[in-house]
């Protein structure tokens, strides 16, 4: 439903200029989608043939002319029953009269000839997308595939082909290749590099969400902020479409409000399902250990990471969406994304001692739906001096404070509350935690404690994030190896108008 005439028009200069490239993005981030918004919306100047590779068996691509006779049954299956828009009669008739003939086995040549015979005789210029490219990845047959149309649009000026072929898949082309190799051979000369980059943006914008909404809305006769609804999902989402379209479905489904409570609830409850997305990006951090381990300091200790796409494993958490360069640094693709994997990371301390004490002082820490938030942060003060000692231990300090913390909430608020980070102040110093709890946010800033002028500073900011959420208290969680300091939970101070309530470990 959202609006994506500003990507279609993009891509129709593309197409009009001639231009051969792939759609790459992960998965369910909108390529199926956007080539059904090609084929129904060029359809005046061009014949859009669009075919996919999902379900084709192995046997068919094991024999390249077999391949080769199944595109032709892919294309004859477009208009056999349902007339193809911009296909002339008879060149519809010349494609089933060549499947026909060749049904059982096409050569390279006659396969070429072909398709140059049904692009010369149509009318409209044909235009060829191709979805589920990974179905066909590891198969030399696809290579030569690809390298038939390279070869054809190299001789285009002389020989008709294509207007334009438009590849959709997760994986690019080069990768595909290099799927098929071993791992001692290194091969990154691609069939495919006649591609020009396709470096459109396919998130979904605030507005092209509000936009969405609004239709919504009006459908059903609601009331409600669009504007506001539609920004909020996108801060959660960083608008990728699978989950901005789970969010709204969780929301329509439960009967939410549309609101900040009902999205936070919508937030939650993907958090807590099990979906391919999420199946997916934890089967990646399987197989590439550095990747996680990456993520994980970088979300725990503020290590930033510089973006290197030469590095395999960021290769391929970029192509999957996982990950984005932000600013030159790796940063995660989105908050949900984010959170999640601070769950997974945090479930690995389920069996220690603060995790269990989290567990059992949970009931004392809430009531009436809302956290006594300066109770809990007493609470941790106390077990993390039974468990450290402050002045010692500086380099858990600067590497483990924040998880040792997120150990101690996450078991007080699992599957009811969530939390996430803001992302500007995650770094060595500082980091300030969120916590969504039945339509009510709590900010709680930890940092390492670095002196009294530093500790003013991290108030000043703290305000103006209470300001942001429309808060009128916040909280901070200080951790101090000075012996001179004294732990436990300070007088709350005032300070603009807002009250802060601080404790130090």
């Amino acid at each position: 439903m959202v609006d994506i005439t500003e990507r279609l028009e993009i891509i129709r200069k593309m197409v009009a200029k001639g231009d051969y490239f792939c759609i790459n993005r992960g998965r369910q981030y909108g390529k199926t989608t956007t080539l059904e918004a090609i084929s129904n919306r060029l359809t005046d100047k061009y014949c859009i043939f669009q075919i996919s590779f999902e379900g084709i068996s192995d046997s068919t691509f094991a024999d390249e002319k077999k391949l080769y006779s199944m595109f032709v049954w892919l294309l004859v299956q477009q208009f056999k029953w349902v007339p193809l828009e911009g296909l002339d009669e008879e060149v519809g008739n010349e494609i089933k009269s060549f499947y026909d003939t060749h049904r059982q086995r096409c050569s390279e040549m006659e396969l070429a000839d072909f398709i140059s015979t049904i692009c010369h005789r149509n009318k409209k210029p044909l235009v060829l997308l191709v979805d589920e490219v990974d179905q066909a990845g590891n198969h030399v047959s696809f290579i030569k595939f690809l390298g038939l149309l390279r070869g054809m649009y190299l001789r285009k000026n002389v020989v008709p082909t294509f207007q334009s072929v438009i590849l959709a898949g997760v994986y690019d082309i080069k990768n595909l290749k290099l799927k098929m190799r071993p791992k001692e051979q290194h091969q990154y000369n691609s069939p495919w590099n006649i591609a020009v980059p396709f470096d459109v943006d396919m998130s979904l914008s605030a507005d092209g969400i509000a936009g969405m909404l609004a239709e919504y809305k009006a459908d059903h006769g609601l009331e409600f902020d669009e504007k506001e609804v539609a920004q909020m999902i996108r801060d959660y989402t960083s608008g990728y479409p699978f989950l901005v379209s789970r969010i709204c479905q969780i929301i329509d489904a439960e009967q939410f409000s549309w609101d900040k409570e009902g999205v936070l609830k919508a937030v939650n409850a993907i958090l807590m399902e099990r979906n391919t997305l999420f199946d997916n990006m934890m089967k990646k951090l399987d197989e590439y250990p550095e990747l996680k381990l990456t993520i994980k300091g970088m979300l725990f200790s503020g290590k930033a990471k510089s973006y290197n796409p030469d590095e395999k494993y960021i290769q391929m958490a970029s192509m999957f969406n996982y990950i984005v360069n932000k600013d030159g640094k790796i940063a995660v693709a989105c908050r949900i994304m984010e959170t999640r994997l601070y769950n997974l990371f945090l479930s690995e301390e389920e069996n220690s001692f603060l995790f269990q004490q989290g567990m059992a002082d949970k009931n004392q820490f809430i009531k009436d739906g809302i956290i006594d938030m300066a109770h809990l942060m007493e609470r941790f003060v106390v077990h993390m001096n039974q468990t450290y000692k402050m002045d010692h231990d500086t380099e858990f300090i600067e590497n483990d404070a924040r998880k040792v913390f997120l150990t101690y909430l996450r078991p007080v608020i699992n599957g009811i509350g969530s939390y996430h980070i803001e992302e500007q102040t995650r770094d060595l110093d500082r980091m300030d935690v969120v916590v969504d709890y039945l339509g009510k946010q709590y900010v709680v800033e930890l940092k390492i404690w670095r002196g009294n002028a530093y500790n003013e500073r991290g108030e000043e900011q703290l305000c103006r994030y209470l300001e942001y959420f429309d808060l009128q208290q916040g909280y901070l969680l200080s951790f101090c190896f000075n012996k001179t300091k004294k732990s436990g939970l300070l007088p709350p101070v005032v300070l603009k108008g807002r009250t802060l309530i601080e404790a130090i470990v």
